[in-house]
């Protein structure tokens, strides 16, 4: 009787653990272990939903990998895609950046920033729909601009040749159109940068779910 009752109870827990650690549907999509952690930690917390305690939907910039993961606001991934960024190594940009001209920004202070942002749609200075992640900042994700250079390297399978911007993500410009807008139309998101420098646990303050499952 011990050994059926100790069976059965370790099955509860089993189950009630899997129930409880709440996790990121990537749809077998390729991601990064910080990526997942990250992913995972926002739908278990439920860190994407608003002031007015809406689920949100979201997205993953992975510097490392210069890919970009968009999910639902339940945590379903609805696409991802290979991204353009900031040619800095670094997660935090220079104070007043986004005040500066373009001319004037060195070529290490173009970094695309790590964190936690909250962004919405907007028009750029061109008079183009962009999500703007870091409005003072100058920082947004928008469509790639169409140039030999850049389109080569938004296709080449190596995320070493990504580095271009002057902070800013570009993304591919169906992705845009197909994913990335209708997930914010007529509503806030969450971004979340991941940093190239640090831990992702350092930025966000971000806990693994099995253990978090597991300790309660």
């Amino acid at each position: 009787m011990k050994l059926l009752a100790g069976l059965f109870t370790a099955f509860f827990l089993s189950n009630a653990l899997a129930e409880g650690a709440q996790r990121a549907d990537f749809n077998s999509e390729s991601a990064s272990a910080e990526t997942r952690h990250v992913a995972d930690w926002v739908v278990h917390s439920a860190d994407n939903h608003g002031g007015d305690k809406r689920a949100l939907s979201f997205v993953i910039v992975d510097k490392a990998e210069a890919k970009v993961f968009v999910f639902d606001a339940q945590g379903k991934l609805r696409g991802a895609a290979p991204a353009l960024l900031g040619i800095g190594i670094g997660d935090t940009a220079p104070k007043g950046i986004g005040d500066r001209k373009l001319s004037s920004i060195k070529p290490q202070d173009r970094i695309t920033p790590a964190g936690r942002f909250v962004a919405q749609l907007g028009d750029s200075t061109r008079k183009e729909d962009v999500l703007w992640i870091d409005y003072a900042g100058a920082v947004s994700m928008h469509r790639v601009v169409k140039t030999k250079d850049r389109l080569q390297r938004l296709a080449s399978a190596s995320p070493s040749d990504n580095r271009i911007s002057y902070g800013c993500i570009n993304i591919p410009a169906k992705f845009y159109e197909d994913v990335l807008r209708p997930a914010f139309k007529g509503a806030f998101g969450i971004v979340y940068v991941l940093p190239e420098t640090r831990p992702a646990r350092e930025v966000f303050a971000s806990y693994d779910v099995e253990d978090k499952a597991a300790s309660q």
